[in-house]
């Protein structure tokens, strides 16, 4: 069964650093003049959903704000229908904050607040994370963007939030709840973004840990492919495969 819509990684995906994957991009272009809806889903909370899209459109692209999930919007989505205008201490960026606010979330400067919300934050301080302790320590409910230990950048592999988020679950012997990849949260989210039922969808990536098993989590059809972290050796060594694995986006009919 063709998907009528389809999800997108990001990094390994549709691009490589710096480098669009040609392949991924001209599928995307074509989905854009066929009228078949998508998505590109991401675990990175540090930017907004318009300066993703910039990214994106910068490396020819078709995309616009409404073509992507950040895992700080399903954050913020999430929380707001739990808790509606709920105060938040958030230790994360621009993208973070912003996510928050936009669901008319109350973002406060220390540790009175009914949720911490940790995302990748590149100006950590011991204060920002003493207060997220505290706030946590006090009943506040802990969340966290996403898992991801290290991410890919021009210097190699750096700390990623799940390991700021460590820090945190260790100084509270409290677990947090993730939002993003692997976890099915913004499956549902994702789904509903694009106006389709979940059997209709397949989730696109390059990573198996996070992309695939978001998808298998989900109750999503996935197709892996052969551009970023994992290769067709590892891929075939797990004991739950994608449901299609592609070397690019040029083999895939719609």
């Amino acid at each position: 069964m063709k998907a009528k819509g389809y999800l997108f990684d990001l990094d390994g995906t549709m691009y490589n650093g710096t480098e669009p994957v040609q392949e991924a991009v001209d599928f995307v272009n074509r989905l854009q003049a066929e009228g078949v809806p998508y998505l590109f889903v991401t675990n990175n909370a540090s930017m907004t959903a318009e300066a993703v899209a910039e990214k994106l459109r910068g490396m020819g692209v078709h995309s616009d704000a409404g073509h992507v999930l950040t895992s700080a919007m399903a954050t913020g989505r999430y929380i707001a229908e739990l808790d509606p205008g709920a105060n938040v201490y958030a230790i994360g960026e621009h993208g973070l904050i912003d996510a928050l606010e936009q669901q008319g979330l109350q973002v406060v400067a220390d540790e009175h607040a009914d949720y911490v919300v940790i995302g990748l934050d590149r100006q950590i301080t011991y204060e920002k994370l003493a207060i997220g302790a505290l706030a946590i320590r006090a009943g506040a409910r802990f969340i966290s963007t996403n898992g991801d230990i290290a991410i890919p950048t021009e210097r190699g592999f750096l700390p990623g939030n799940g390991a700021l988020t460590s820090v945190l679950r260790v100084t509270t012997e409290k677990e947090p709840f993730y939002i993003g990849k692997p976890e099915p949260v913004m499956v549902n989210i994702a789904a509903e973004m694009i106006g389709l039922a979940k059997e209709d969808v397949i989730m696109v990536g390059d990573n198996y840990h996070t992309d695939i098993l978001f998808g298998i989590n989900g109750g999503i059809r996935t197709m892996h492919v052969n551009s970023g972290v994992h290769t067709p050796v590892f891929i075939q060594g797990q004991d739950v495969q994608p449901t299609y694995m592609v070397d690019s986006l040029a083999e895939w009919i719609l």
